[in-house]
């Protein structure tokens, strides 16, 4: 993937608002510009979770400074903004968190919204399209999507913490997580020591 095309970054209704804040934080850092969407539900999400009320508290909680020089947004209802193109070029796509109604409507081609839309181009042209559920129990129906989405090409990443690096805290659990994302966006991460083998 390219460092230079935008990393397209869907904020859905799932329940995992800290990853979304987390990896937000972690491609500003890297420099990584972003092309930002946020639903309706994603945004409701961020202020049940993390007290997240706005796109400028959203700026302030991922780096303000930073934010300006790498994040664009667009209106999830947009479906004329560039990622709904495959003109535009892009570094790929991940969607976090994802909800199963956002699955279920890439697995379909639906392309009700510009998340939709994006993730439905990112799969056409061939380009990493990364699905952060987080739903449990799975029903069949889910199950059967995601089958769908990986025979596809997308990777389907349910977010499932290890407990093997001793986390202390919530966040380390957040940053197990998030640090896989990075890894398979090719973003480089030290959030989380590499598993090395037993002693």
């Amino acid at each position: 993937m390219s460092a230079t095309a935008p990393i397209v970054v869907g904020i859905t209704g799932a329940s995992g608002a800290p990853y979304a804040v987390r990896l937000l934080q972690q491609l500003i850092a890297a420099h990584r510009p972003v092309s930002l969407i946020v639903s309706k539900y994603g945004m409701r999400l961020l202020d049940t979770e993390v007290g997240i009320s706005s796109m400028d508290a959203l700026r302030d909680a991922a780096g303000r400074d930073a934010w300006d020089s790498c994040v664009e947004t667009f209106e999830n209802d947009d479906r004329g903004a560039p990622p709904a193109s495959g003109s535009s070029l892009t570094g790929g796509m991940i969607v976090c968190p994802c909800s199963m109604g956002t699955l279920s409507a890439i697995a379909v081609g639906a392309s009700r919204s510009l998340i939709e839309r994006a993730a439905d181009v990112t799969l056409k042209e061939r380009r990493k399209l990364i699905l952060v559920p987080r739903e449990t129990p799975l029903s069949a129906i889910h199950l059967e999507n995601m089958l769908r989405l990986t025979r596809a090409g997308a990777v389907v990443m349910p977010a499932s913490p290890g407990f093997y690096h001793r986390p202390k805290q919530v966040s380390d659990l957040v940053d197990f997580v998030v640090a896989r994302m990075l890894d398979q966006l090719g973003v480089e991460q030290n959030l989380v020591k590499r598993w090395e083998g037993e002693a």
